[in-house]
């Protein structure tokens, strides 16, 4: 069995800022803002949320199936694919395009400020969902904005079920757009602040979204996240990291480890604490792609954690 990730393949330029943001900048003067940050570190590391979730996926022993775009420029990333053992048969390599790029600047408080050139992610929409027997559930991540929108509805006109994850992507689309993700989707991955935008943007409450899917979860960093799911609110608390190095794609190693939880069955919740450790593991590690876990450490550090969870898919 597997799921299909639908999302962004990029190059990440990552970048440290010593310091932080908020002493930067003078909250009466953001119409007219002129900063720049001295950043002494600068690293280039595979990402984009569909690579990044994929590879959380794999290091689980889930088989990722990838529905993305790279550029010109994305040979590099298609071996990295290949090296991994992560199918690329539905990675489309649009003609003369860059692969996606972000460029990142981390502070010292671990704030984020990313710019994003999309790149051939623009070009995502032009495959479709593709027919695969043995797919069991998928998620729509942060990709084109048509992309999106199409494979949203592909997939719900397919009967598959998958994860609504807006992230950053999120302001591209008005109320009317989000509300029929929603109706589409069988569960929401948020964290706060998108849960905040989400419920303004559509104008429903957490409590109302979740009347629409089989459940939310919101991640809220390292105190861990909130789960909405058959009419209950659960708060799983977070796991402590053993270092705090790098943000970068933690959301998306909560994500992996999501899909295959869900995958076997497993609840929300318990689906989320398999998230926390994963995003914990991953925090101790710069760029990405750059942790390692194997299933047995994972489930062993979730049962330490947390004790034996609820459901039952844990013989794996």
């Amino acid at each position: 069995m597997s799921s299909l990730i639908c999302g962004s393949l990029a190059f990440d330029t990552i970048t440290d800022f010593p310091g932080r943001f908020a002493e930067h900048i003078l909250p009466d003067k953001v119409h007219m803002l002129n900063v720049a940050f001295l950043v002494p570190t600068l690293r280039r590391e595979f990402g984009g949320c569909a690579g990044n979730i994929a590879y959380s996926l794999k290091l689980l022993g889930g088989e990722p199936l990838v529905l993305a775009a790279l550029g010109e420029d994305g040979q590099d990333y298609q071996d990295r694919l290949d090296a991994f053992g992560i199918s690329r048969a539905h990675v489309h390599v649009a003609p003369r395009t860059h692969t996606a790029q972000a460029h990142i600047i981390t502070d010292r408080d671990n704030n984020q400020i990313t710019a994003f050139h999309p790149g051939a992610m623009s070009h995502a929409h032009e495959q479709a969902v593709p027919a695969v027997p043995g797919l069991r559930l998928g998620i729509i991540a942060p990709d084109g904005r048509q992309a999106m929108l199409d494979h949203a509805a592909q997939m719900a006109a397919a009967g598959l079920p998958f994860v609504f994850d807006p992230g950053q992507g999120l302001p591209m689309f008005d109320g009317e757009e989000l509300r029929a993700f929603v109706r589409q989707a069988s569960w929401v991955a948020v964290n706060d602040y998108e849960a905040a935008m989400l419920s303004e943007r559509t104008g429903w409450s957490l409590d109302d979204i979740a009347t629409h899917v089989r459940g939310i979860v919101v991640t809220q960093g390292a105190q861990g996240c909130e789960v909405r799911e058959g009419g209950a609110v659960v708060k799983v608390p977070g796991l402590q990291a053993a270092r705090v190095v790098d943000p970068t794609g933690c959301g998306d190693a909560f994500r992996g480890a999501l899909l295959w939880a869900l995958e076997q069955g497993w609840s929300l919740a318990d689906a989320s604490k398999l998230g926390n450790v994963l995003g914990a593991r991953k925090i101790a590690h710069a760029g990405p792609q750059n942790y390692s876990i194997t299933l047995g450490e994972a489930l062993a550090a979730l049962r330490q954690a947390y004790g034996e969870i609820s459901t039952p898919a844990t013989q794996a």
